[in-house]
């Protein structure tokens, strides 16, 4: 046993492709785990862009009744209805290839408009490393102005 111990110690033919494996199937793994995220943030800022857009259709989403004029400038006041209605209008016009996209909430205060929108993202190759998919929402706010 001592001997064969030896012998092990001194040749070391085949320990460069054990490494050489081992470094292969890192680096695939870390290719794959960058391909997910580069395509989880191009999705988001594709979700960014129409929740931007539903934000800023629903901040100009007021008839011209809801102009208040206080002697020195006018304001437009926002209704939540009204809101919602033109944030779920333009999502459902804009969403073009994002995958299960959906408006979680829309809201107005006074002068502005605050649309929160979902889609569901899957990774481009599915490995143990990655889910299956993610459920990823942003959230955009616009102000409504009123130029007299």
């Amino acid at each position: 046993m001592t001997r064969l111990l030896q012998r092990l110690r001194r040749e070391e033919e085949g320990s460069t492709l054990v490494l050489t494996i081992g470094f292969a199937g890192l680096a695939i793994a870390l290719i794959v785990a960058v391909a997910a995220a580069t395509s989880l943030l191009v999705e988001r800022r594709r979700l960014f862009t129409v929740a931007d857009g539903a934000a800023l259709a629903a901040a100009e989403a007021f008839a011209l009744e809801q102009v208040r004029f206080d002697g020195e400038t006018a304001s437009p006041e926002l209704a939540d209805g009204a809101v919602d209605a033109a944030a779920v209008a333009w999502v459902g016009a804009a969403a073009g290839e994002l995958d299960a996209v959906q408006v979680e909430g829309a809201s107005a205060d006074a002068r502005s408009a605050t649309v929160t929108v979902s889609s569901a993202w899957r990774p481009p190759v599915v490995s143990l490393l990655l889910p299956e998919g993610l459920r990823i929402d942003v959230t955009a706010s616009a102000r409504a102005v009123f130029v007299d």
